[in-house]
């Protein structure tokens, strides 16, 4: 009897429907092979949702994901919701799709392919393979917010008037499931995981560090490091192919994997799995955002959520097999020259042939 998976498929804006159509073609060409069925359903969220419920995360969507083995997401948000209210901001659908998921583990493999060391800015990046794991629904993008008006004065006599703020907070439990699977990823890597943080100024970062070197024990053949985020922030650029693994906050996290994607050459190559409690489905999606401008053209690089597919296979369901197909299909697609434009190094022709969504799909296809 094969086995069947059952996949929620959000394909939400811009480029999403493109690229989650190409990737789940490549899942079921792979799956197939090994004979697995690949089952979908599709959700609405973000804008898409906006527009036909009023809403960026209909009930409907977030019972749909609970109901799956795992979700496939593409992207949400683009200048058409700009003036909704905050509330109700496509991005909201991606804040409440981890929290009703439970998913509060992103991990974002960081890998420089063989062939596109032009594409990346940096002159000399060297082997570069890492994974970022960013805790992900706690800090300050969930913490207490607001706005209230202030009649007090600033020293130099400025009236304050309206105050905004934002609340950084985080629990020891929180933190510490974050941190155990960092160290139980470094300690099958390369065994060394580096915490990401500001310890010079906030509270919480200090309770991050305490917390990293109580769990360090516990992992004796793991070494670990400390950067302050901007220091980091440098150290991605100057010596990206010394890290292993990356732990940090979810707002650290959420700037820190941006720039690896140009490290990396493009970040329309970095696919990500949102994780939680174990037998709850996953959501797999590539960092990158909706990129409207590139919608319907045949454009968008869907080689970041093909790679999400083989990191769900893996990461959900175990199989191993699947995945490798599938990132080494990848592999032989760029390493015969393929490339969407944002992986194109300006001046580069050598070999180097210049395709649209759909030809790079069916060539990966065509790999496994």
């Amino acid at each position: 009897m094969s086995k069947k998976y059952n996949i929620a498929v959000i394909p939400g804006d811009g480029i999403g429907p493109e690229i989650t159509t190409a990737a789940i073609e490549v899942l079921e060409a792979a799956s197939s092979r090994n004979g697995i069925e690949i089952f979908t359903k599709e959700l609405k969220a973000g804008g898409a949702a906006i527009d036909e419920f009023g809403i960026p995360l209909p009930q409907e969507t977030i019972e749909g994901a609970k109901e799956s083995d795992a979700v496939l997401l593409g992207a949400v948000g683009g200048p058409k919701w700009d003036d909704v209210d905050p509330e109700i901001r496509p991005e909201r659908a991606l804040l409440g799709l981890r929290s009703g998921l439970d998913l509060y583990a992103n991990i974002r493999p960081v890998v420089l392919h063989e062939g596109l060391e032009t594409a990346s800015p940096l002159k000399n990046p060297g082997k570069v393979d890492f994974v970022i794991v960013r805790e992900l629904t706690g800090g300050i993008y969930f913490g207490k917010n607001g706005v209230y008006q202030s009649g007090d004065r600033l020293p130099d006599g400025t009236v304050k008037g309206k105050v905004a703020f934002d609340t950084e907070s985080y629990s020891e439990g929180e933190i510490n499931r974050i941190l155990k699977i960092g160290f139980d990823l470094a300690d099958k890597r390369r065994k060394k995981l580096t915490l990401v943080d500001k310890a010079n100024v906030l509270i919480s970062s200090r309770m991050w560090r305490t917390l990293a070197t109580q769990m360090s024990f516990d992992y004796p053949d793991v070494e670990l490091d400390f950067l302050y985020v901007d220091n980091a922030a440098m150290q991605l650029i100057s010596r990206p192919s010394s890290f292993d693994v990356i732990v940090t906050s979810n707002i650290f996290g959420d700037i820190l994997s941006d720039e690896a994607g140009q490290v990396v050459g493009s970040i329309g190559m970095l696919p990500s799995a949102s994780v939680g409690m174990p037998g709850k489905p996953g959501l797999f999606e590539p960092i990158h955002g909706s990129a409207p401008d590139l919608a319907g053209q045949n454009k968008a690089n869907p080689l970041a959520t093909i790679l999400s597919c083989a990191m769900m296979m893996r990461t959900m369901f175990g199989e191993e097999e699947v995945a490798n197909s599938i990132e080494n299909a990848v592999k032989k697609t760029l390493a015969a020259g393929l490339r969407t434009s944002d992986i194109t190094f300006v001046g580069e022709t050598n070999n180097i042939t210049l395709v649209g969504t759909k030809e790079i799909t069916q060539a990966v296809i065509d790999n496994l």
